[in-house]
């Protein structure tokens, strides 16, 4: 009997040991989603793994408090992790390309409606109000070049997501100062 408790305690003992080498793969994984930037470009997947990670940690921790530990669960939802870091990083890689060629698309098409809008400039009526109007969508065109200028240098660096986010909002602006334009030189000709 004294044998069969210490061979049953030896049994659950060796199911005890903490699944260190799957946490370190885990982990692994998981940075190698930071490095491609999946907090960027997947956050919402990037996320939900992180929240994955903590919670397998707090079983682990419970478990470790316990007499009879169990983390044959723990090592299956590590394993399925790494798995879903693997998934997070390439989906992210994906994201990024896709950002990527957006962005490129993006700033040839600001680029020919700043021209119009310069083109179109020369053409406005020039009124009482109009040079006036005129004067603040050069301003407006000034800092829609500059927000080019720094959506290339965040492109050229890497950082797609943020030159996009700054090229869709000077497309944006110069898109409406370009229909205002083309409303007042329609006015003018009527």
């Amino acid at each position: 009997m004294g044998i069969a408790a210490i061979a049953m305690v030896a049994m659950l003992s060796s199911c005890g040991k903490k699944p260190q080498a799957e946490i370190d793969a885990a982990n692994a994984a998981i940075e190698a989603a930071k490095t491609a930037e999946a907090s960027v470009y997947v956050p919402a997947e990037f996320a939900a793994l992180q929240d994955s990670m903590t919670a397998i940690m707090a079983d682990i921790a419970a478990q470790e408090s316990k007499l009879f530990k169990k983390f044959g669960p723990a090592k299956e939802n590590l394993v399925s992790t790494v798995t879903l870091a693997n998934t997070v990083a390439a989906n992210a890689a994906t994201k990024k390309e896709e950002v990527k060629k957006e962005t490129e698309a993006l700033m040839t098409e600001i680029k020919a409606v700043v021209e119009e809008n310069v083109a179109l400039m020369k053409k406005a009526p020039r009124g009482k109000e109009g040079a006036a109007v005129l004067e603040a969508m050069k301003t407006d065109m000034a800092a829609i070049e500059a927000a080019i200028v720094e959506a290339q240098g965040m492109y050229d660096g890497g950082k797609f997501m943020d030159a996009n986010n700054k090229v869709k909002a000077a497309k944006e602006q110069a898109t409406g100062i370009n229909t205002e334009l083309k409303e007042a030189i329609a006015k003018v000709k009527r």
